[in-house]
């Protein structure tokens, strides 16, 4: 299972320069993606070999000069909630103030390890003014600067101490599906759809942890696992309409799945929300299903499918090449399809493309259409092999990897997808030194 560390507290205190700071080494993984602005709230991180994703809260707040006590109150219940570990930072320069009394206060009831992280430690002398947060009553108050980096290696030391290793779930080798989406889109009515009468054929597997329960599903010759199932756990008294508890509350979901589902409602545009989630599941490079509920509420006619198809592909730009059914799980229309698809995009994103066949299609391709020269200099591409990741990952071998550009890479990406069946799997490609 995935450790998800929080950073939480008031505005202007720093949180997105340590967030930046802990992610940075990955910093790949959290470029940005156009159309996709809150991107940069998100990302993952490793230390002393343990992997971990960060969520900075404060990129979701909204109005963040005149912002109310309560907004930031639910963000904290919700860290504390969904996070492993929560980093609650404050400010030495202002010392202690009403807002961070009243983020201490929620988290002091949390039984969660907490870190106060008192950010703005540039000289010596503000080391002893940390100790002002000790009157906070928890427990771990680390002094850091998270502009220049100073106590921030022994904060990860404490912090990937703390987490824990989780009983991983038995893995019997099945496919892992989760359904994942926006609060209030339809997801438990697909899980109530898929398991409801058939509760007899469904097993709890035990070994998961926390509230999530992973449901091994083997009815209609499906056998897979439901990852999480949407509306088993118990409603929190959080209100569900903030695209901050949605995004932290699909994360996990996300990170132990090998496809997701993924719920929009076909009733209205995407949303920010669904964009958020969308960019979790592709930088974690997950299988996906692009599910539109509520389709028989739609007055259609015969394009009306290709036309929402365009619509969304153009959305979710750059990456497109992923099935979409349309569905009812109300009315269960279309709804064993999904599973299908899922069970087509798990076999794509396992499957091992053999190193001869992948070299004789790409370097035709790549002959047919060479990488552009860069300052006179040609590159040759001379061989291509698949990584043994988890997710489709190509390596090419070439003479001067730094000189490809974007567009070429995206050449590759496309001759990859229309040769070989891609569909509904973010891939990765690295050009390398021969």
């Amino acid at each position: 299972m995935s450790n998800i560390v929080a950073i939480v507290g008031r505005p202007n205190v720093g949180k997105s320069t340590l967030f930046n700071r802990l992610v940075g080494a990955r910093k790949a993984i959290v470029k940005e993606v156009s159309g996709v602005t809150r991107d940069r709230h998100y990302g993952q991180s490793e230390w002393n070999g343990k992997e971990f994703s960060v969520i900075d809260t404060g990129g979701y707040v909204t109005g963040s000069d005149d912002i109310f006590e309560g907004e930031i109150r639910r963000q904290v219940e919700i860290a504390i909630e969904e996070a492993n570990v929560v980093l609650f930072m404050v400010d030495v320069e202002t010392g202690v103030t009403d807002l961070d009394q009243a983020v201490a206060s929620v988290l002091r009831k949390s039984v969660k390890p907490v870190i106060v992280v008192a950010n703005k430690v540039d000289n010596n002398e503000r080391h002893n003014d940390v100790y002002e947060f000790y009157n906070f009553g928890l427990e771990e108050v680390f002094g850091i600067s998270s502009i220049n980096g100073a106590g921030t290696g022994d904060l990860l030391d404490l912090m990937v101490s703390k987490f824990t290793d989780d009983e991983a779930i038995e893995d019997l080798g099945l496919p892992r599906i989760a359904v994942v989406g926006k609060p209030n889109v339809g997801k438990s009515s697909l899980t109530n759809a898929l398991l409801g009468e058939e509760r007899n054929i469904v097993t709890d597997i035990s070994g998961t942890t926390r509230d999530s329960i992973d449901t091994r599903y083997t009815a209609f010759g499906f056998d897979m696992v439901l990852v999480d199932t949407a509306g088993i756990r118990k409603k929190s008294k959080v209100h569900e309409d903030i695209e901050f508890y949605s995004v932290m509350r699909s994360i996990r979901t996300i990170e132990d799945c090998d496809v997701c589902l993924f719920m929009i409602d076909g009733t209205e545009p995407l949303q920010n929300q669904d964009m958020s989630i969308f960019s979790v599941i592709e930088k974690n490079k997950k299988g996906i299903v692009l599910l539109v509920n509520k389709w028989d509420l739609i007055d259609k006619d015969t394009s009306s499918t290709k036309k929402y198809e365009e619509v969304i592909k153009e959305r979710l730009a750059p990456f497109t090449d992923l099935p979409i059914v349309f569905i009812s799980a109300l009315n269960k229309q279309r709804i064993h399809k999904a599973l299908e698809t899922a069970m087509e995009v798990f076999e794509n994103r396992t499957q091992k493309i053999p190193t001869s066949k992948l070299n004789e299609i790409m370097q035709e391709a790549i002959q047919k259409n060479p990488p552009p020269s860069y300052k006179g200099k040609y590159i040759k591409i001379k061989y291509v092999t698949q990584l043994p990741t988890h997710s489709p990952s190509f390596a090419f071998f070439c003479n001067l990897p730094q000189y490809i550009k974007d567009p070429y890479k995206r050449y590759v990406e496309n001759q990859l997808r229309e040769h070989f069946n891609l569909h509904g799997v973010p891939i990765r490609i690295f050009f390398r030194k021969k």
